[in-house]
């Protein structure tokens, strides 16, 4: 009986607690409807209501990280469409935070690295425009334009008091992946530079290890993912697998089943246990945290730089029913030690920072690089 008696009293409270969440829910549905009602009524100039329900929408979305956010249905129509080469492009990889554009990284050889955007700045101003209170989707699309015009950003950077000012000419943006080259002293290390994790990159990755390995002479690899904003997790894996034997590459957790995975390496080291070092700095971001974090984690490498950028999350475009769209984080990676790599990042081994206002990546003044080379010589 008392049994009973609890188990009544369980769901009876149970039946309760739902039904006042869904009235207090309903409550602030109702008071978001006064809100919109007095802002028709007595705000100071007139106002489109529909941009207020998609800024509101968008600030949902928002309100949840910096990489989901809402699409009208002319601008998600817009980021559809196939330029074909009407557009050009600055070059850079970009996140919000706190309710600002930051340059998660620059494209080697694009207008914006050649310009000198830097991974970490902010961009508060795109021409005349103010980005506070913009979404992502609605930066990027201010960036856009034809080929060959030019457009004017403002940005704020750390340690620097005033906003510095760039005019940058759009171009066609083609990013060649991966380069490599010999390196050191009597050219015995395999210098790699990833920039980005494409659909091709594995092939071009493993075309350069395979002519690198055909020297008797080289004693090691410098991978080099400065700058680095990701891509796709199948290049990630693949990739990261050229050098494992075993074991968790990375895994990802979402509320579906579907979203939560663990992928693995299989046998084959295919440089044999030479040693490497992996280069990371701020603007090293998603895909490429998983490559350092998981080499990291089983040992296989030495990560040498700055901390990455901390971003560990799945998105999905999920269309709208209006014609619209949002972008929704749905998963997020984990590396093998079980560690987010959300607003984290990962944290290099030998913590080396930039030196130099003239400080340029893969040149003479490259401090990070030459450190790097440093550790096969002692």
């Amino acid at each position: 009986m008392k049994k009973k008696f609890f188990l009544y009293l369980f769901v009876f409270n149970l039946f309760f607690s739902v039904l006042f969440a869904k009235n207090d829910l309903y409550e602030k549905i109702d008071i978001f409807g006064e809100v919109l009602e007095n802002i028709k009524k007595d705000y100071v100039d007139d106002v489109n209501q529909s941009e207020i329900m998609d800024s509101a929408i968008n600030g949902v979305l928002q309100s949840l990280d910096p990489y989901s956010a809402y699409m009208s249905p002319e601008l998600f129509k817009e980021m559809q469409t196939d330029t074909k080469g009407e557009f050009g492009g600055l070059g850079i990889e970009i996140g919000m935070e706190a309710g600002v554009v930051k340059v998660i990284s620059p494209i080697d050889d694009t207008p914006a690295a050649k310009a000198g955007i830097k991974a970490g700045d902010y961009i508060v101003k795109i021409g005349k425009e103010q980005v506070q209170g913009k979404s992502l989707v609605e930066a990027v699309k201010l960036m856009r334009g034809p080929v060959g015009t030019s457009i004017d950003l403002t940005v704020r950077r750390k340690n620097v008091k005033k906003p510095l000012e760039f005019k940058i000419v759009r171009k066609i943006i083609e990013v060649q992946s991966v380069t490599s080259k010999m390196i050191g002293d009597e050219n015995k290390l395999g210098y790699i530079r990833l920039k980005s994790f494409n659909e091709n990159s594995d092939k071009q990755f493993l075309k350069s290890l395979k002519k690198f390995e055909k020297n008797t002479k080289i004693k090691g690899y410098i991978f080099d993912l400065r700058n680095n904003p990701g891509g796709l997790l199948t290049q990630a894996i693949n990739i990261t697998d050229f050098f494992l034997e075993d074991g968790e590459i990375v895994s990802t957790k979402g509320r579906k089943i579907s979203e939560t995975r663990k992928f693995f390496a299989r046998k084959g080291d295919e440089i044999n246990g030479k040693p490497i070092v992996v280069l990371i700095n701020n603007g090293s971001a998603s895909a490429s945290e998983i490559f350092a974090g998981a080499l990291k984690d089983h040992k296989r490498a030495i990560i040498l730089g700055e901390n990455s950028y901390g971003k560990g999350s799945v998105q999905s475009i999920i269309p709208l029913r209006n014609g619209g769209g949002m972008r929704l984080t749905i998963s997020k990676y984990y590396l093998p030690s079980g560690k987010s790599i959300s607003e984290v990042g990962v944290t290099p081994d030998i913590l080396v920072e930039e030196k130099g206002d003239d400080f340029l990546i893969n040149s003479n003044k490259d401090n990070q690089l030459n450190y790097a080379i440093k550790l096969f010589n002692s």
